[in-house]
């Protein structure tokens, strides 16, 4: 139970901490972040929006609303699949990327600071095969 009520409070609270530093520093969502990243990693900044949904562990629908929101602040457009009718692209704008380059150091430094910069170089390496191990399972299961 301790490391559960840990892990809890301590991933709501840097959850918390990182989307209130985006928030109030570049007026931007955490989660609109983590799209903004997703999208700038792929090729022709664009990603299916099923995938991308899959990516950011978000339904569908609800990721569809968070686009539609990110649309008409201009950081991405959605466009239809060319090889099959019923594809939706969710594709980071210009302003997007502009965005994203302003609060990317505000994210990464809060990133440091909260959390990496607390752990030693073996702590880290265990975070990542906890969770790693979690997500797998956990993907595993949605089939």
């Amino acid at each position: 139970m301790r490391a559960w009520r840990a892990y809890i409070v301590g991933s709501q609270m840097l959850s918390y901490r990182l989307h209130r530093e985006l928030q109030d520093n570049h007026n931007l969502a955490l989660a609109d972040y983590e799209i903004l990243v997703r999208l700038s990693e792929q090729p022709g900044l664009r990603m299916r929006m099923s995938v991308l949904a899959g990516e950011i562990a978000s339904s569908k629908s609800r990721l569809s609303h968070q686009v539609a929101r990110m649309e008409q602040a201009g950081l991405v457009i959605r466009t239809e699949c060319p090889s099959d009718g019923r594809g939706v692209f969710a594709e980071l704008t210009d302003k997007g990327m502009g965005v994203l380059r302003t609060a990317a150091p505000t994210h990464l430094d809060g990133v440091r600071g909260h959390l990496i910069d607390l752990l030693t170089d073996e702590e880290q390496a265990v975070l990542a095969k906890v969770f790693e191990r979690v997500d797998e399972h956990l993907r595993g299961q949605r089939n």
